[in-house]
C-alpha cells in the first residue's frame, strides 16, 4: 500500500467575491462591519459552505432579499438570519449567512506543499535495522488558506476577515511530554459539554499523509476525528475525543512501529486522570496507517482498548493471535490492494486463535436505511469480531479517481459515515 502516504487534503484557497448590489434593509444606515468564512470538514476533507456577514445593526428576517447578494464562482443555496456564525436561523440577529452548494468537491481549493518537518525515526526494535521514514518527502497542506471573500455593499468594501471551522474548533490543543519514551505528542482534545458523570474516550489515529508538525491536520483530513464531536453525535453518544498530531511515521509496511505508540497509550491515561473518561470505555479507531498503529497498540496491550474499529489497514497475521477474544470491527474495500488481503487473513488467523467472526459484504452507496438493516443482521450473529468489505466498485463516487490508492483513500470517505458502526463501537463494555 505505498501510496497510502500520499494525501491530498482540501484547504481553502482562491478569492470569492461577495457582492450586495442593491439596498438590503429598510435601515440603509446598517453597514456591514465583517465578514466570516464557514468550513465543515466532509469525508473526503474540509470544504467552503458558507459566509457570514456581520452588520452594524440588528437585521429582520423579513428585510432580507435573496437578489441582493452574489458570490462570485459559488451558487448560494441559501440565505438566512442569524445571531451567531453557528448556522442557526432565527427571526432576527447582527449575521447575514450565505450558504453555499457544496455538492461535489472543490478541486480549485486544493493544494499540494511539501512538508520538510516531518521526522527520520530510527527503529529501536532490533539490532542492525537502519533509520527509516516512510515518505519522506511527503505532500502534506501545512497551512490552511483562509477562503477570502470581498462584501461590497453600500459603497462599502469589505475583507474576509475570520474563518469558523465547524466542531474543528471545538477541539482544543496541546501536548504531551512523555517522561518514558521522552517523546512529545501534539494532540487535539474535545471535551464534552456532560461532564457530571464518566464517558467514554474516542481515540483516533491518522494516516501516515496526515503526517505533519501542524496539530491540526488530522482534524480537517476526513471525519475519523470529528464525527465522534458533532453536536447531533453528541447528544446520542456524549464522549471525549483524542486526535493525537504525529510528525514522524507511526507504523510502517514491516510492521515497524514508532515509539509514539506507547507515548499515545501514555497520553490517554494521563487524560483519564486528569478527566472524567471511564476507563472501562476507551474506543480506539484508525485509518491506513492510523489503522496498522490500532493493531499494534491491541497486540501489544490486549486489554487496553474496549473495542476497535479497524479502517483500512494490514498488519502481519502471525502476530494477531493475542487479539482473538478483543471485540474488532474490520473495514476495507475489495478495491484496496493492501488492506483487503491482509483483513481476509488477519481474520482467518484470529479465527484459528479462538475469535468468532461474523462477514459481510456491504456496498458503498447503500443509504443509511440500507446500513442498518445490514448491520442489524449481522449483530444477529453472536459475534466478538466482525469484518465488513465494500464490494468492487463500490467506494468510489462520481468525482473519484479510480488509480493508485484511490479505492483505499475512498474506504475511509465512507466508513466514518455509517452510525451503526458507532453505534457498535458506544455498545461494548469490558467483560
Amino acid at each position: 500500500m505505498p501510496t497510502r502516504r500520499e494525501f491530498l487534503i482540501k484547504s481553502i484557497a482562491g478569492a470569492l467575491i461577495v457582492s450586495m448590489p442593491h439596498i438590503v434593509f429598510a435601515n440603509t444606515n446598517n453597514k456591514a462591519i465583517n465578514a466570516t468564512t464557514i468550513t465543515q470538514v466532509f469525508g473526503d476533507g474540509v470544504r467552503l459552505i458558507a459566509i457570514a456577514v456581520e452588520f452594524e445593526k440588528t437585521v429582520n428576517k423579513k428585510d432580507l432579499s435573496t437578489a441582493a447578494f452574489d458570490v462570485k464562482d459559488h451558487h448560494i443555496d441559501k440565505i438566512f438570519v442569524s445571531q451567531s456564525t453557528d448556522l442557526v436561523e432565527a427571526k432576527s440577529g447582527k449575521f447575514v449567512i450565505l450558504e453555499l452548494e457544496h455538492s461535489k468537491p472543490q478541486n480549485e481549493w486544493q493544494e499540494t506543499i511539501t512538508d520538510h518537518t516531518i521526522k527520520k525515526t530510527p527503529h529501536k526494535q532490533g539490532e542492525g535495522k537502519p533509520s527509516w521514514v516512510a515518505g519522506e518527502k511527503l505532500n502534506q497542506t501545512i497551512k490552511y488558506k483562509d477562503a477570502s471573500a470581498t462584501v461590497i455593499t453600500q459603497n462599502i468594501t469589505l475583507e474576509t476577515n475570520a474563518v469558523s471551522n465547524l466542531v474543528v474548533d471545538n477541539f482544543r490543543q496541546d501536548e504531551y511530554k512523555d517522561n518514558e519514551s521522552g517523546k512529545t505528542l501534539k494532540y487535539n482534545f474535545f471535551i464534552p459539554e456532560e461532564q457530571d458523570k464518566p464517558l467514554p474516550l474516542v481515540l483516533f489515529m491518522h494516516d501516515a499523509g496526515a503526517t505533519s508538525a501542524q496539530v491540526t491536520t488530522t482534524l480537517f483530513q476526513g471525519l475519523g476525528a470529528v464525527i465522534w464531536a458533532e453536536p447531533r453525535e453528541q447528544q446520542k453518544r456524549p464522549c471525549y475525543v483524542l486526535a493525537p498530531q504525529y510528525d514522524e511515521i507511526i507504523a510502517d509496511d514491516d510492521w515497524r512501529t514508532s515509539p509514539l505508540l506507547d507515548t499515545t497509550i501514555n497520553l490517554v491515561q494521563h487524560l483519564i486522570k486528569k478527566h472524567k473518561i471511564d476507563p472501562e470505555r476507551i474506543y480506539v479507531t484508525g485509518q491506513s496507517g492510523g489503522c496498522m498503529l490500532a493493531i499494534a497498540m491491541n497486540i501489544k496491550y490486549p486489554d487496553f482498548f474496549t473495542a476497535s474499529y479497524l479502517v483500512a489497514g494490514k498488519w502481519d497475521a502471525e502476530q494477531v493471535a493475542p487479539i482473538a477474544k478483543n471485540k474488532l470491527w474490520f473495514m476495507a474495500s475489495e478495491d484496496d490492494e493492501g488492506a483487503f488481503p491482509s483483513f481476509n487473513t488477519i481474520t482467518e488467523r484470529l479465527e484459528q486463535s479462538g475469535g468468532k467472526v461474523s462477514r459481510a459484504a456491504w456496498n458503498g452507496q447503500w443509504d443509511p436505511e440500507q446500513y442498518r438493516f445490514a448491520a442489524d443482521m449481522l449483530f444477529e450473529e453472536q459475534s466478538n469480531i466482525r469484518y465488513t468489505a465494500f464490494i468492487k466498485d463500490s467506494v468510489f463516487d462520481e468525482y473519484s479517481s479510480r488509480e493508485g490508492a484511490s479505492g483505499h483513500r475512498n474506504t475511509w470517505r465512507i466508513a466514518y459515515s455509517i452510525e451503526p458502526v458507532r453505534e457498535w463501537l458506544f455498545n461494548q463494555r469490558k467483560q
